[in-house]
């Protein structure tokens, strides 16, 4: 099984990544693990692309969680199995990753790079309510479910988020 997770920050795409990947037993790329080195530096664009391209080259079976267009984003959606769009509202995203702040604070959580100490500032804040719904973004996730709608799943709160994880029980 290949799981492409995409959406908006903040909306538990990597949460539901571990979960699936447990359920399924397949290996997990992050792409904030691939993004960032140590101390929030961004990893150069050839290694980001080396790194990708290996995994996917790598595994028959994956959940991949992050949207990175620039990283086989086509791909990835071609040979996924199941594609899950996260497409919270803001002040869900904000509220939720307020609290993985809270809980990760002066550590790194287990999805991110090592050496990258979960933060919350208005930069991130500013990404999360405006900056990451940008037109583009929204257009991109509107043709993903065109393009692709009979794998596609669209997950816009809690309650299609739990009902989506107790069907997979089914």
């Amino acid at each position: 099984m290949k799981i492409a997770i995409i959406g908006y920050s903040g909306s538990g795409k990597s949460t539901l990544t571990r979960i699936l990947a447990e359920k399924f037993h397949t290996d997990v790329l992050h792409f904030d693990t691939v993004q960032f080195l140590p101390n929030w530096e961004i990893r150069d664009e050839e290694d980001k692309t080396r790194i990708t391209e290996k995994f996917l080259d790598t595994h028959n079976a994956w959940v991949i969680d992050g949207n990175y267009s620039k990283l086989f984003y086509e791909r990835r959606m071609m040979e996924a199995d199941l594609i899950i769009l996260m497409l919270f509202n803001r002040f869900s995203c904000l509220y939720r990753a307020y609290s993985r702040y809270r809980k990760y604070k002066n550590t790194t959580r287990p999805d991110m790079a090592e050496g990258c100490q979960e933060k919350f500032d208005f930069k991130f804040m500013k990404w999360i309510l405006f900056d990451g719904r940008s037109k583009r973004a929204k257009k991109r996730y509107k043709n993903v479910v065109s393009q692709f709608g009979e794998k596609a799943v669209v997950i816009k709160n809690q309650k299609q988020l739990n009902l989506f994880i107790d069907s997979l029980d089914d």
